[in-house]
C-alpha cells in the first residue's frame, strides 16, 4: 500500500507531489497522459506572486525563467468598467514587488515541473486512466481503466486531474453562466509595458493578458456571439474589439488562434471524504475573471502538502488530518468562489442604476491606500 496517490500529474498534481518529494513518504503520481506529453494544446496561465513563491521553493521557477519566452510578469492591472466612471490601477511597485504576476505558458509549467518531478524519487505512472477512486476507513483505492491493472491502495488518494467525476461520494454543484469566453492572440501596434487590463462590459469582463511581444485576449459572450464573432474576418473581429473595448486601449493590429470554451462554476461539496481530497479544478472551477483558479489550486496543493507533513504518516489520510486541511482550506476556497462569482453577478448586468455604485466601488479601491493593498493582497496571496 502506497502512502499518497495522487490522480492527476498536471501542474496542480505536479505540485503536490514536488512538494512531498523531501517527506519520507511512499508516493505515486497517476496521469492519463503519455510521458513527455501534455493533455491539452498550449494556453496561458496568470500566476500570481504567491504562486510564484510557491514554485520557488520547489525549484520550478528557474526552469521557467531559463524558457524562451516561457514567462512575461504583470506589472500592473488596469480595472474599469464600460459605460461608467470608476477606475482602479493595481501596480506592483506600489506592493514592493518585482511584479503582481505572470502570464505562463502552460506548457512551459507542464514540462519545468516535469522536470523537477524526475529528480525526485517520486513514481510517476503515464498513460493511467483512472476510473474509480473511492475511500474506506483504512485505505483508498484506485481503480484503472485498463482491466488489466489491477487496482491500487493507499492511505490517502488526491484527485487533481481537473474534474474529480471519479471520485464516489462527492456531489458537485455546477452554474452554467450561458457564456462562452473567446481566447485570441492580439498583436499590438505599440508594447504593452507589462500592463494587463480587465474591463467589465454588459455582456460580460474582457480581459488582456500581456505575453510575449502581444496581448492574450479573453472575451466573454453569450455563444451565439461567440460563434459569430469566431467567423469574422481579422479586420472585422479587431474592429469589433476595439469597439467593444473603448478606449482604454488601442493599436490593435492582429489577431490569431481564435476559439472558444463555455463558462460553468463547478465545485464539489464538500471537497473531501473518506481518505480522499480534491484539489485544483477537481474541488473548484472558476470563472476566468481576475484569474484566480489556477492560483487556488497551487494553494490547494502546498497547504495539503504542509497539512501531510505535519500530521505525519501514521495519522496520513485519517479523519482528522482529512478534517485538518478542508478547515484551513475553508475561508480562502469560499472566498475564491464568491469572489469570482460575484465579480460576474456585480458587473454584469447592464442596468443603468448599477453603474453608478460600480464606479463609487472602484474609485474607492483606487484612492484609499488600506483598502486598495488588502484587496491586492487577497488576489496574490489568497485569504488564509
Amino acid at each position: 500500500m502506497h502512502d499518497v496517490a495522487i490522480v492527476g500529474a498536471g501542474p496542480v498534481g505536479g505540485t503536490l507531489a514536488l512538494a512531498l518529494a523531501d517527506a519520507d513518504l511512499d508516493v505515486v503520481a497517476l496521469d492519463a497522459r503519455a510521458e513527455g506529453a501534455t493533455l491539452r494544446r498550449d494556453r496561458s496561465l496568470a500566476l500570481s506572486h504567491g504562486a510564484r513563491l510557491v514554485f520557488e521553493r520547489l525549484g520550478v521557477w528557474s526552469r521557467l525563467a531559463d524558457a524562451q519566452g516561457a514567462l512575461s510578469p504583470i506589472l500592473a492591472i488596469d480595472i474599469s468598467q464600460a459605460g461608467g466612471f470608476g477606475v482602479t490601477r493595481l501596480a506592483a511597485d506600489e506592493q514592493g514587488l518585482p511584479a503582481l504576476g505572470y502570464v505562463v505558458s502552460y506548457v512551459a509549467l507542464q514540462a519545468a515541473i516535469d522536470a523537477e518531478l524526475a529528480r525526485t524519487r517520486t513514481a510517476i505512472r503515464y498513460g493511467a486512466q483512472v476510473a474509480h477512486v473511492g475511500g474506506t476507513p483504512s485505505h483508498a483505492a484506485v481503480t484503472f481503466a485498463d482491466a488489466g491493472h489491477d487496482a491500487l491502495t493507499a492511505r490517502l488518494a488526491v484527485v487533481a486531474d481537473g474534474t474529480g467525476t471519479a471520485v464516489a461520494g462527492i456531489a458537485r454543484e455546477r452554474r452554467e453562466y450561458g457564456q462562452v469566453a473567446l481566447l485570441a492572440k492580439i498583436a499590438m501596434a505599440s508594447p504593452h509595458q507589462g500592463v494587463a487590463y480587465e474591463r467589465f462590459t454588459p455582456s460580460g469582463p474582457v480581459a488582456l493578458l500581456p505575453e510575449g511581444d502581444h496581448y492574450g485576449l479573453i472575451w466573454t459572450m453569450a455563444p451565439a456571439e461567440g460563434e459569430r464573432t469566431l467567423a469574422l474576418s481579422d479586420a472585422q473581429f479587431l474592429a469589433e474589439l476595439a469597439a467593444h473595448f473603448g478606449a482604454r486601449v488601442d493599436g490593435f493590429r492582429g489577431v490569431r488562434d481564435r476559439t472558444t470554451f463555455p463558462l460553468a462554476l463547478e465545485f464539489a461539496r464538500p471537497a473531501v471524504t473518506t481518505r480522499c481530497v480534491l484539489i485544483g479544478n477537481a474541488a473548484q472551477t472558476l470563472h476566468p475573471v481576475a484569474g484566480q483558479g489556477f492560483n487556488l489550486g497551487v494553494r490547494d496543493a502546498y497547504a495539503l502538502a504542509r497539512t501531510i507533513v505535519e500530521h505525519g504518516r501514521d495519522a496520513l489520510g485519517d479523519r482528522a488530518m482529512v478534517a485538518d486541511y478542508a478547515a484551513r482550506r475553508r475561508v480562502d476556497r469560499v472566498a475564491g468562489i464568491a469572489f469570482t462569482h460575484g465579480l460576474t453577478q456585480l458587473f454584469a448586468p447592464d442596468w443603468p442604476p448599477l453603474s453608478w455604485p460600480r464606479g463609487v466601488a472602484l474609485s474607492l479601491l483606487d484612492a484609499v491606500p488600506p483598502l486598495k493593498r488588502a484587496f491586492t493582497s487577497a488576489m496574490l496571496f489568497g485569504l488564509r
